[in-house]
């Protein structure tokens, strides 16, 4: 396996993994709308949402770079 095919399926994993993120912190935000959920849940919600979607630029970057 090369170098970009890895980095490939790195990141298809990661928009999956990203989009399931996404599902999660919009549902969070609807019950911290709601009154269902404190507030501090939509705050780690939101970290996670943001680290996951750094690591998919990283990987879309490292992707493209590779010849």
């Amino acid at each position: 396996m090369s170098l970009k095919n890895a980095a490939l399926l790195a990141l298809i994993g990661t928009i999956l993994l990203t989009v399931l993120i996404a599902a999660s912190f919009i549902s969070t935000l609807l019950g911290v709308m709601r009154g269902l959920m404190a507030a501090m849940t939509l705050l780690t919600s939101a970290v996670q949402l943001f680290t996951s979607i750094t690591v998919l630029v990283f990987f879309y970057v490292f992707h493209r770079a590779q010849p």
